[in-house]
């Protein structure tokens, strides 16, 4: 069975999201705030199509669309004013899953096959307006596309006969009754349009819904019932939370039944309080949320591990972890490298927000970016000649100087270690 998936579409127009590709009634001032909403409230992924007519809006389109990819913690496929190759890299390059191409537009269509040869088919949606050209350009879309966007209300048993390549429709229609019907298909991989985006905005409640019109939805979901863990004394369980990108310990707290049931059900942390007898859901009162990667159960099913996205601060005293207090132990080297990448480039970060007189990085700041581009080349030198040389302590030292040029360039053009690992991630 194929499951579903709830994919909310947000347009962008002068840097605000409207309400629809023909009505530019504003949404929402904030288009990145309102991906991060749709991915909070339990939406699978995200389409994002960009409504500029002109190259200076097209930019500030992809500034955005950059902040979404970042924020939203789900995959995004962007579309929209492509007109040539360079769009469709500057679109990948924000991060995201999947670039749109219009099949409408006769540029699109020309450029399909070098974009899927250059890029990766899977990289390659096109978006469909009606059956005709799907049966006229059947062979291009099919070799070099991963996806089919249909933009229409469509006969569903047509679309399944013609081709085999997933899609998704993204519809006006705002019948809750139209919608189950088309997630029955069996070749729709999702839903868009309206109905998702304007309507159902708490896609855990809605998911819900489809499971008892019979569509398997894409959720979190256990392999294991709450019966078969082993719980202490009180009927709990205790439950390890750990931040899915740095590995570091968060908290402990306890779940009953309930509490992992409606974790599951929500994507957050939601846990049992022993001294308040109660159900709490983590950050409901401190907007510090935990948005769950992963559970995991120890070989003794006693224990849960629980690795999330932490919102803010993990302890109530505004620590990032409860575990901050050293009791006892020995001097030993804690560095985790991703933990140091980052500590040291959000200092950078600071410094550019905050200059601080005397300090050597606002100086490269100041001066601006040929500046900066200059001590990157003078230290990627330093490198090369270190290396030759037969100590390698001094590689090590000219190693660090250039890597920290490096982070300077990266904060000054808005780069951050998310899209530098994440970048390694997909080419690996």
């Amino acid at each position: 069975m194929s499951y579903k998936r709830i994919i909310p579409c947000l347009f962008i127009w002068q840097g605000k999201a409207v309400k629809w590709f023909d009505d530019q009634e504003v949404l929402s001032e904030d288009a990145v705030s309102l991906a991060k909403h749709y991915s909070d409230a339990g939406a699978d992924e995200l389409l994002v199509f960009d409504l500029s007519d002109s190259d200076e809006e097209h930019e500030e389109s992809i500034g955005i669309l950059k902040k979404i990819t970042k924020s939203a913690g789900i995959p995004v496929s962007a579309g929209g004013n492509i007109r040539r190759l360079e769009d469709v890299k500057k679109i990948l390059y924000t991060g995201a899953k999947r670039v749109i191409l219009n099949f409408s537009k006769s540029e699109s269509v020309k450029m399909v096959e070098e974009a899927s040869k250059r890029f990766g088919k899977e990289k390659i949606a096109v978006s469909l307006n009606d059956f005709d050209t799907l049966f006229k350009q059947q062979h291009l879309i099919e070799n070099y596309s991963g996806e089919i966007i249909f933009m229409h209300r469509l006969d569903m048993n047509s679309v399944v006969t013609l081709t085999e390549i997933p899609y998704v429709i993204l519809t006006d229609t705002m019948e809750e009754s139209e919608i189950f019907r088309i997630l029955k298909s069996p070749g729709t991989r999702g839903i868009s349009g309206k109905f998702v985006s304007d309507v159902k905005q708490d896609f855990h409640s809605f998911k819900e819904e489809c499971r008892k019109c019979g569509i398997q939805m894409t959720s979190f979901e256990s392999i294991l019932d709450f019966s078969e863990f082993k719980l202490n004394s009180d009927g709990l369980i205790p439950v390890i939370a750990q931040n899915y990108k740095t590995g570091e310990v968060l908290m402990l707290a306890y779940m009953n039944e309930e509490a992992f049931e409606r974790t599951v059900k929500t994507g957050k942390m939601t846990y049992f309080s022993r001294s308040r007898q109660c159900l709490w859901t983590k950050g409901e009162t401190s907007g510090h949320f935990q948005y769950v990667k992963s559970l995991t159960i120890d070989c003794d099913k006693d224990t849960l591990l629980a690795k999330v996205e932490q919102i803010g601060a993990a302890c109530h005293t505004g620590n990032p972890t409860c575990f901050f207090e050293t009791i006892a132990g020995t001097d030993y080297d804690e560095t985790n490298p991703l933990q140091i990448f980052e500590t040291v480039y959000h200092t950078i970060l600071n410094r550019k927000q905050n200059p601080k007189e005397g300090s050597y990085t606002n100086y490269l700041f100041d001066k601006g970016i040929d500046k900066i581009l200059k001590k990157v080349g003078e230290e990627a030198a330093e490198v090369i000649i270190a290396a030759k040389n037969p100590n390698v302590e001094e590689l090590k030292y000219e190693l660090c100087d250039f890597l920290y040029h490096a982070m300077v360039l990266m904060v000054e053009r808005g780069l951050d270690w998310d899209d530098i690992t994440q970048e390694l991630s997909d080419r690996h």
